[in-house]
This record gives C-alpha cells, sequence and structure tokens, in this order.
C-alpha cells in the first residue's frame, strides 16, 4: 500500500472531482504522488477530471488603471473573504489606491511593490493590514500586472451585478486599434487562455500532454495504427484550448485569434487575465 494521507485524498477529489474510492486507487497506483494521480485520473477518464476554473471560495475585486494616452495600464487583484465587504465602496478604495500607486512606481515586482512607500511612512503591506483592521477580514494583495510601451486596453467583467469586476484582462498591442484591443480583451475574459503563443509552453508540458493523450486512447482500445493521429489530434485540441492566438475567436468562430489580428494589421505583445481568487 502507497503511503499517502487522508488530506491527500481529500486534495485529489478537489482538484479533480472524482469520488473518493478512484482517488484512493489512484493514488495508490500513483505511490502516493497526488500529481501522477491526478494523470491517471484523467487516462481512466473519470468524470469532473476536466479543468475547472473558479474552485476557490476566495472574494474580492479586480481594478485597472489606464494612462490617458494608453500607452501603459496596471491591472490589480485584491482580495477579501467575503462579498459583503468585496462590495463595499472601502474596499474597491484600496484596491484603486494600490492600482494607482504601482502606475505612479512601477514596481519590479510584488516583493517591491508590499515594500514601498504608498503614503509617507507607511508601505503598501501596512496599507493593506490597516485595510484589514478598518475591514474586519483578511485582505490580501498577491499580484498584479504593468504593461507599457505598445497600446494598452483592459476589460473588467462583473460575474455578479451587485458586486465589484471579479474578473480583468489587460492587453498590450504593438499599435493603436481600441475595437481590436477591446474584442480580444473579452474574448481573453470569457476563454482563460494560459499562453500567448505554442512557443510559450514549456517542452514537458506538452510532452506530458502527449503521454496522456497516448494512454487515454490506449486505454480507449483505440487501434494501434491509429494512435499517432489521435495523438497529434488531442495535442492540437490542447492548444486549441491553452494557446490565445490558436483559439476560434469569440465572435466569429470561423477564424482564430491570430488570423484576426492579422486582418487588423496589428499584434499582440502580451496579456494578462485575473479572476478573484483563481
Amino acid at each position: 500500500m502507497a503511503n499517502f494521507t487522508a488530506a491527500d485524498v481529500k486534495k485529489l477529489r478537489e482538484l479533480t472531482g472524482a469520488g473518493m474510492m478512484d482517488c484512493k486507487k489512484a493514488l495508490d497506483e500513483a505511490e502516493g504522488n497526488v500529481d501522477k494521480a491526478v494523470e491517471i485520473l484523467r487516462v481512466k477518464g473519470q468524470k469532473g477530471v476536466a479543468k475547472r476554473e473558479g474552485r476557490s471560495a476566495e472574494n474580492g475585486a479586480v481594478v485597472a488603471l489606464i494612462a490617458d494616452d494608453k500607452k501603459s495600464g496596471v491591472l490589480v487583484e485584491l482580495k477579501c473573504e467575503t462579498d459583503f465587504v468585496a462590495k463595499g465602496d472601502k474596499f474597491v478604495a484600496v484596491a484603486d489606491a494600490i492600482a494607482a500607486h504601482v502606475a505612479k512606481t512601477s514596481p519590479a515586482d510584488l516583493e517591491t511593490l508590499l515594500g514601498s512607500e504608498i503614503e509617507a511612512g507607511k508601505t503598501v503591506q501596512a496599507f493593506v493590514d490597516e485595510a484589514n483592521a478598518t475591514l474586519g477580514e483578511k485582505i490580501v494583495l498577491d499580484r498584479f500586472a504593468q504593461f507599457s510601451g505598445g497600446f494598452v486596453a483592459t476589460y473588467l467583467h462583473r460575474t455578479s451585478p451587485d458586486l465589484p469586476p471579479q474578473v480583468g484582462v489587460l492587453v498590450e498591442l504593438d499599435q493603436e486599434n481600441a475595437e481590436i484591443a477591446k474584442d480580444v480583451a473579452q474574448h481573453i475574459a470569457a476563454f482563460s487562455p494560459k499562453f500567448l503563443t505554442r512557443e510559450e509552453i514549456p517542452a514537458e508540458t506538452v510532452e506530458n500532454e502527449r503521454r496522456v493523450a497516448e494512454a487515454t486512447a490506449r486505454e480507449e482500445g483505440k487501434p494501434e495504427g491509429a494512435l499517432p493521429k489521435i495523438v497529434e489530434g488531442r495535442v492540437t485540441g490542447f492548444f486549441k484550448e491553452n494557446v490565445l492566438l490558436d483559439q476560434p475567436f469569440a465572435k466569429d468562430n470561423k477564424k482564430t485569434v491570430q488570423k484576426v489580428l492579422d486582418e487588423a494589421g496589428v499584434a499582440l505583445k502580451r496579456f494578462a487575465r485575473f479572476r478573484v481568487g483563481a
């Protein structure tokens, strides 16, 4: 019997949605390795193993700030414990103040941001801690994005009309095109790509997808001679799901995002997408 704990079983159930006994069997087969157990469940086709979004129960808001000249922009996620606090003016004001500070100081990373002074004698970390005390629950700042140099735009999406935006996207084009920037940002919000291009995906991730695709096809009893084509098809599907430029465009699924950008004569340099708690 492999060495794993009840906590490992719970984690695997949360990650996959598979039943308790299936999780135990997978962990036993994987010798207690949770990541390997996830792969085993994928191969066996257990219900609920597909990628899921929005598991976290955390609340909060995503705020954005774009410069008047559209050449720079900021995206900030600030988290809290309850939606009651998230929709309050004081909480959103804290998030907006941090976004303005990022725009002004351009911190290199989160550690630099938290250690910088947002007010005389007060660091951003102290500012957040003060919000903790004032609002009466835990407030967390753990990511931001800042783009500059091209044409920058943002899109914020409310998942509920009585809450602040829960999804935020920041995009940077190589030249001005407000309509395309908005359309692509909305697409990103809806389809949550992980990478801009295939080249950004780590080689080991692609190889892992090939391995899972082949193992799954064998588990399904597919003919040996058909395996290469099936595997390539499933890896291509992985690219379409995770690579922005390969995805069918939200407004016209007969075209890829790359095709839409090409027709508009612009290039997407980078993007960031935040969903509260995810």
